[in-house]
């Protein structure tokens, strides 16, 4: 398979970045991962960090070269960064347990899938227009759906960073999930709220469609950076370009575009590659030693077994 690939992300006015984000694939399968720690919890990029950890080492355990069942592997995947988001509490002391949004979404035999919990989103764009978007786990939207508010209030009513989804909290997270097929063209973004909230969801389709993502990402978010002025969120997107299973031309692409290009017709079944292994947010990603991350993989196939359960 073959795509286009870029990733971003800006602290903003914050005085920490709180946002991960990155990508890993096989031969078949491709996974793409945001997470956007909550601020007004202690810890939220630990949270991020661990959630983007534990979906990316179930991948690699799991993608062989390819998810069997991609639905229920992103559903116990992130039931399971939960767990282990919990585990990191008590492991290190902390007074509470750190929490998180986030969305992923795995692509292989030209579908995507994807899940997600909070308002982190993933926008799903075609020829300048948007296929499909997540909705997000805000008190917000569901008084838009509802009719008690107008859609045009969803940036600036007072109840819209107010969330009831999440990595992290008391109660199991809702995992959300949708899909589609994939054509040669297509663009998957994966964004914080940083970003979306300061960007028309026209404008996102727009910008994506009349520029290639190594350009329209870093643009996107100095955009954001601007409209966001001296109160700016941290502002994170990771974005791809399907090109599809068959190797495409590319003849008369600039060098830019270029370098963003993955080709995975070499690599063997055995092989995984990522980002979220190396680097999350511009920080250290990893958070254990070889002895916790062994034992952490033990726990979390004892988290999926429980969430399995919990399913039925």
């Amino acid at each position: 398979m073959q795509f286009s690939v870029y990733q971003q992300s800006h602290i903003g006015a914050r005085k920490q970045n709180q946002d991960r984000m990155g990508y890993s694939y096989t031969r078949d399968a491709l996974l793409l991962v945001l997470a956007d720690g909550m601020g007004g919890h202690a810890h939220g990029e630990v949270a991020a960090t661990v959630a983007l950890q534990t979906i990316s080492l179930l991948f690699q355990q799991q993608a062989t070269p390819y998810v069997k069942k991609p639905d229920q592997f992103l559903q116990q995947a992130i039931l399971a960064a939960h767990e282990t988001i919990h585990r990191h509490r008590q492991v290190k002391g902390l007074s509470a347990t750190p929490r998180t949004t986030i969305v992923a979404a795995l692509v292989q035999h030209n579908t995507v899938v994807w899940a997600h919990c909070g308002d982190s989103r993933l926008y799903w764009l075609r020829d300048g227009q948007v296929l499909a978007r997540t909705r997000d786990h805000s008190h917000i939207e569901n008084l838009i759906a509802k009719g008690l508010v107008p859609a045009e209030q969803r940036h600036t009513h007072p109840d819209r960073n107010k969330l009831y989804n999440c990595l992290g909290a008391d109660s199991l997270p809702r995992v959300e999930l949708g899909q589609g097929a994939l054509q040669s063209g297509d663009v998957l973004l994966l964004c914080s709220d940083g970003l979306w909230s300061m960007l028309p969801d026209q404008e996102i389709a727009h910008s994506l469609q009349h520029q290639p993502i190594v350009r329209a990402v870093p643009a996107m978010l100095q955009t954001a950076l601007a409209a966001g002025g001296r109160s700016c969120d941290n502002v994170t997107a990771l974005a791809i370009t399907w090109q599809g299973s068959a190797v495409a031309d590319q003849r008369g692409k600039a060098a830019d575009e270029l370098s963003s290009i993955i080709s995975t017709e070499a690599l063997s079944q055995q092989e995984h590659s990522s980002t979220i292994a190396r680097s999350a947010g511009g920080q250290r990603a990893d958070l254990f030693d070889d002895a916790e991350i062994e034992k952490a993989i033990a726990e979390i196939r004892g988290a999926i077994a429980k969430s399995s359960q919990l399913l039925k």
